[in-house]
């Protein structure tokens, strides 16, 4: 697979090896500035990552279709086993990485400047929102930017509508309930729900035991 016109085959390349480039710093949640000289780095991968999810998002497309849109999207070979629903929106795509089995429904939007990793058998239900990226808090400097990972694990359930903000991980097996806001980790094998997001209940306890 090759990526898709107007896509910088390197575009994270420091023009120094000691001085990291934008996307470097953007990428482990140093501050970025829009008014920083480097700054049209990333915003050329924001229109183009436009420019394919607006491709993505308009028709029909066969489920084959779809998964190599997807592809050119986050400029990586994805998982044959890995499904999604358009509509798609991202601003970024290259820092999103997805295991096996993974189902991504209906309106979902990742922003993931910060890096958004997906684990093996994870459900993402639909209009759910990943976001990886703050503003800062002084009003003064509010256009800039601060981008932290989100790291879901595997067989995660993800329920419609929720939010998951920047810096989070959510451990294997957790449900993430419809509309929840998450803001803290989220434990292995936990049920959350609300806003903001609380333990409610345990996944183990809907596993039945099976005597030996």
């Amino acid at each position: 697979m090759t990526n898709s016109p107007g896509r910088p085959e390197n575009p994270d390349t420091p023009d120094s090896p000691d001085i990291p480039s934008i996307l470097e710093r953007d990428r482990s949640g140093i501050p970025v500035s829009p008014f920083d000289p480097e700054y049209a780095a990333i915003s050329s991968i924001i229109r183009e990552s436009m420019r394919l999810c607006a491709e993505l998002n308009a028709g029909y497309h066969t489920p084959e279709e779809t998964h190599d849109m997807f592809e050119r999207i986050v400029g990586h070979p994805v998982d044959p086993t890995f499904r999604i629903n358009p509509p798609f929106h991202t601003d970024f795509g290259h820092n999103i990485t997805v295991g096996r089995n993974v189902f991504v429904n209906w309106g979902c939007v990742m922003m993931d400047r910060g890096g958004i990793t997906i684990g093996d058998g994870t459900f993402i239900g639909p209009n759910v929102q990943l976001i990886t990226t703050n503003h800062d808090r002084n009003p003064y400097n509010r256009p800039t930017t601060i981008s932290r990972p989100i790291t879901i694990g595997e067989r995660v359930w993800i329920g419609a509508g929720a939010i998951v903000l920047q810096g989070v991980t959510v451990g294997d097996n957790a449900i993430i309930g419809a509309g929840a806001i998450v803001t803290h980790d989220v434990p292995e094998n936990a049920i959350v729900a609300g806003n903001p997001a609380r333990v409610i209940g345990n996944v183990a306890d809907s596993i039945p035991t099976h005597s030996a």
